[in-house]
């Protein structure tokens, strides 16, 4: 199957500039993590004493069959041992709690980045590919915080501080033991080459599974419906053999780097062996000097043979570094203005002024899909949009509240450009309802009181208003519900019906209490009965409020004050539901395509 993830392949910087990104993060909690590296240092210098103790063991003592002095030379190891072990488990203290900090403070910033990221960004994206940056990603960032760069700074300073104890022991036998770890470095480097492209296919195939399961759950019903269930196995199936064969490749590269890191000192320990053995024979070094210098090799064994998992794991994080700032440094076109306008007098006057919008990836040859719009909607009137699919009316309506931004023209809302205003301001003054009604896993008191975060500390006034808006939306089901209003809907409002879901989303934009109240066809799921209720209880909002609705049913054209004929991206005439029957040919086939109201199903 083809890579689907939405990431182009772009030149990568180095791994230290990489991971130096994270410091804005980490700064906070660098105290913390450079005392945790002094304490595993400290545990190193200590491990690197115990051969001197040993020298003068079997130099001393044990050469001259003193045996009084081998109890103090066993109680100084043990001190020694004991000290290791203290200053091990202080650096585990002092780094653990703030690698959670941080890991919690980089979870906020990508959330937040998230959230202020405009529509188009999450149209192009998989909800899979930003769950796994925000989960395993960053897990792993913590993971090589709280271990893997102590580790690797602290066993890289004890290799060479153990190096230079070697030469103090004998320089020739110091000699081969470096050469020989000469192989090390290099395979280290081709490694590197190597494992980064793997473990970045690695981490963007995971991102691509976890999109698989998310699909499949949210769409179970449809699989069940259609009997597709086997499909969406085997195309799981699939992409999770492609992802077993990344981890292998990666479990190749990293067996490749153990299998040098566990020769190469194997080697050194016999090349060594032989040659002090001749050197201790021809008195050229003492037995006890023989007998340090392989304490200090072994202290030294782990330091060299962690390399190879500490690399993999600063690796692996360098790319997951890579994946969150893919995310972070994603341009943000939709933002506040500087110096932000306001709305002094809201009237809900709103105004298209020669309105263009294409996508970004749009060829030049593809017309704009909203083509040089005027309109206007006078305070508290309501407007309806009518066209055939295609021609523009979900876009223009998601245009007035910025979820896109015009590439031409202006939009104004009481004459005040929208992108002069702050994004909370516009969506206060403009609440729009979508005909895909989205409810989060809350109550219905918090679905609906979504745009009125104002009334949290005010529990009659929040009641208050939250009957109004399911008395407008004709929402009694509410009642009927196991906690009434306090009932948790589930996840994206399975529970209910589409007709009960739209009439929350409904409640919810009029509880906003808006200036301009844009509907994108919100009422698609009713019966005729239930439409008719709604409609007659939105007139008392509406009679105050400006309205752009999107209309599929006569009964919503009729309706509106006026309809706004919407052809190929522009509006092609513009007047009550009477003048345009009487005047304009085209109207009178695209509301003799619209849906019947009589042959709407009705919502149960």
């Amino acid at each position: 199957m083809p890579d689907t993830s939405p990431i182009p392949t772009l030149p990568r910087a180095g791994t230290a500039r990489t991971l130096l990104r994270l410091l804005p993060f980490v700064r906070p909690a660098l105290p913390r993590i450079i005392l945790g590296m002094v304490a595993a240092l400290l545990a190193g210098l200590v491990a690197l004493g115990i051969p001197l103790v040993l020298q003068s063991l079997v130099d001393g003592p044990l050469a001259s069959g003193d045996s009084s002095q081998i109890w103090p030379a066993a109680i100084v190891v043990f001190v020694l041992g004991a000290l290791e072990a203290a200053f091990i488990m202080a650096r585990r203290f002092f780094v653990l709690t703030p690698g959670t900090h941080v890991e919690a403070a980089m979870r906020r910033t990508l959330y937040a980045q998230l959230q202020d990221l405009p529509v188009a960004f999450h149209d192009k994206w998989q909800s899979g590919q930003l769950l796994s940056r925000a989960m395993s990603d960053l897990g792993l960032i913590r993971r090589w915080l709280s271990f893997g760069i102590v580790l690797l700074i602290v066993n890289f300073v004890t290799i060479v501080v153990g190096a230079v104890v070697l030469f103090f022991w004998n320089w020739v036998l110091a000699l081969v033991f470096l050469i020989c770890s000469i192989p090390l470095w290099i395979y280290g480097y081709v490694f590197e080459q190597k494992y980064s492209i793997v473990a970045r296919r690695s981490q963007d195939q995971q991102g691509d599974l976890a999109t698989a399961v998310e699909e499949s759950v949210h769409g179970i019903r449809v699989l069940k419906a259609f009997g597709r269930g086997k499909y969406s196995l085997e195309k799981f199936t699939r992409q999770a053999d492609r992802l077993r064969g990344t981890e292998l490749d990666k479990a190749r590269s990293i067996a490749s780097i153990w299998l040098w890191l566990l020769l190469v000192p194997d080697v050194a320990f016999a090349l060594c062996l032989g040659a002090g053995v001749w050197l201790v024979a021809t008195d050229q070094m003492t037995g006890g000097a023989l007998v340090a210098f392989f304490a200090t090799a072994t202290v030294l064994r782990f330091p060299i043979e962690s390399i190879g998992f500490l690399l993999s794991m600063t690796f692996d994080t360098r790319t997951a570094v890579d994946r969150l700032f893919e995310v972070l440094d994603e341009p943000n076109p939709i933002v506040d203005p500087g110096e932000p306008h306001t709305v002094t007098e809201p009237r809900g006057r709103l105004t298209f002024e020669n309105v263009h919008f294409r996508y970004q990836d749009a060829g030049p040859e593809v017309p704009d899909l909203v083509d040089g719009v005027d309109l206007v909607l006078e305070p508290g009137e309501t407007m309806a949009l009518v066209g055939l699919t295609g021609s523009g009316k979900t876009t223009l309506t998601a245009l007035s509240t910025r979820l896109y931004d015009v590439t031409g023209g202006a939009i104004k809302l009481d004459g005040v450009d929208i992108r002069d205003l702050t994004r909370e301001e516009l969506r206060r003054r403009i609440a729009m309802a979508f005909e895909d009604a989205t409810l989060f896993s809350a109550s219905v008191r918090d679905n609906v009181l979504l745009g009125r975060p104002e009334l949290a500390d005010d529990p009659d006034a929040a009641s208050a208003v939250l009957a109004e808006a399911l008395e407008i939306a004709q929402a009694e089901f509410v009642a009927e519900l196991p906690d009434g209003a306090n009932t948790t809907v589930g996840e994206e409002g399975l529970s209910l019906s589409g007709g009960q879901r739209q009439r929350l989303a409904l409640a919810r934009a009029v509880a906003a209490a808006p200036s301009v109240l844009v509907l994108d066809d919100p009422l698609s799921a009713l019966d005729v009965d239930t439409e008719a209720r709604v409609e007659a209880a939105l007139r008392r909002v509406l009679a105050t409020t400006t309205a752009l609705i999107v209309a599929h049913r006569p009964s919503t054209v009729q309706f509106a004050d006026r309809v706004a004929l919407l052809q190929d991206g522009r509006v092609s005439a513009v007047g009550t539901h009477s003048e345009l029957l009487a005047t304009n040919d085209h109207y009178r086939y695209v509301i003799s395509s619209l849906e019947p109201d009589n042959t709407r199903e009705v919502d149960k």
